[in-house]
């Protein structure tokens, strides 16, 4: 397995993060301790090393189960943990961005990770609360204490995640290095902003839902999503549409005409634009299958059969300064002639 880079640091991961939400059976739909000991234990031998999990998944279970897992290498794992968000509702401060919050929460984590440091601590969630610069101080101080390395934020409009980092980087606090987000082939609106930004600031980009929570491997294409349970008739319900029946028919077709599965092809359509998927595997083959996708190679007509199936449009102002006449006025009639032009909409 090869390592990259990831964001503006040093920090080697793996191409795929193992993500643990479904470590632990609290929510009803997880794997058991014993099914989680098999999966990490194969994400580690396949040469995988970034491990994301998050103090509210399962209710604590997920962290507790990493523990024992982690407990004989863990200097070799790259563990990732979130705060923010809160199961509780009876305390007002046992959610957010606050420093309140932050400390106790990342207390807890170490606590049920048992260690000393985590390698990568995610904001959850932006508040619209909590003052950027009291939340960048916050987990500068503790980068400080020793007891995370880096920094990362999800689930974040652009502006706010490129206000912190200018904040940081001009009073010489620690800067995020990863934005983790929904980014899939039904779910392409992070490439308005988000995704441009994250470019831009050099920050490693990760995917969750990669698979659009089950729409992409065609299994409820059949019925049409009728009878799915699970999750699917819950929060997730919404991804049962036309559109996503289309788009995973398309992954489907691909994958048999090149003798992959349709989430290996899904899950290689992100990497193969220099993302890593978070795999939340419930099962031991549903991990393999997963880490197949490394394998898999897409062409430029299998792309453009992706992209066209599963475009967005970008809207304002994307879509009004690379018209015809904006680019004629805005390069002075001169934009094949500029070299260097890193405008990802330029001569498209």
């Amino acid at each position: 397995m090869q390592y990259q880079l990831f964001g503006r640091s040093g920090l080697r991961v793996s191409p795929l993060c193992l993500g643990t939400m479904t470590f632990g059976k609290d929510w009803g739909w997880g794997s058991d301790a014993a099914t989680a000991k098999e999966i990490y234990d194969t994400f580690l031998e396949a040469g995988g090393n970034f491990i994301d999990t998050a103090d509210v998944y399962t209710e604590g279970s997920s962290e507790r189960i990493l523990a024992d897992l982690i407990s004989a290498d863990r200097d070799h794992v790259v563990l990732a943990t979130k705060y923010t968000l809160s199961n509780t509702t009876h305390n007002p401060n046992n959610s957010g961005n606050h420093r309140k919050n932050l400390v106790q929460s990342v207390e807890k984590s170490l606590r049920r990770l048992n260690t000393d440091y985590i390698d990568l601590l995610w904001v959850h969630a932006y508040d619209y609360l909590t003052p950027i610069e009291e939340m960048m101080r916050a987990l500068d101080d503790l980068v400080t204490q020793g007891k995370i390395l880096y920094v990362g934020i999800s689930d974040a409009p652009a502006w706010t995640i490129a206000r912190a980092n200018t904040i940081a980087e001009f009073r010489g606090w620690s800067r995020f290095i990863g934005n983790q987000l929904e980014y899939n082939l039904t779910e392409r609106t992070p490439e308005r902003e988000l995704l441009p930004m994250s470019n831009e600031l050099g920050l490693g980009v990760v995917a969750w839902s990669p698979l659009a929570a089950g729409i992409l491997t065609g299994k409820y294409n059949k019925n049409r999503g009728e009878g799915s349970g699970g999750r699917m008739e819950g929060t997730t319900s919404y991804r049962l549409n036309d559109r996503n029946y289309a788009i995973a028919a398309a992954v489907m077709e691909v994958a048999e005409e090149i003798g992959a599965s349709a989430p290996q092809v899904a899950l290689a359509w992100i990497t193969a634009q220099g993302h890593i998927p978070i795999i939340g595997a419930r099962t031991l083959d549903q991990l393999k299958d997963n880490l197949g996708s490394l394998e898999v190679g897409l062409n430029e007509a299998q792309m453009a059969k992706l992209d066209e199936v599963s475009r967005i449009d970008l809207g304002f102002p994307h879509d009004f300064v690379t018209r015809p006449g904006a680019q004629k006025m805005i390069y002075g009639g001169m934009v094949q002639q500029i070299k260097g032009n890193k405008h990802p909409l330029v001569n498209t």
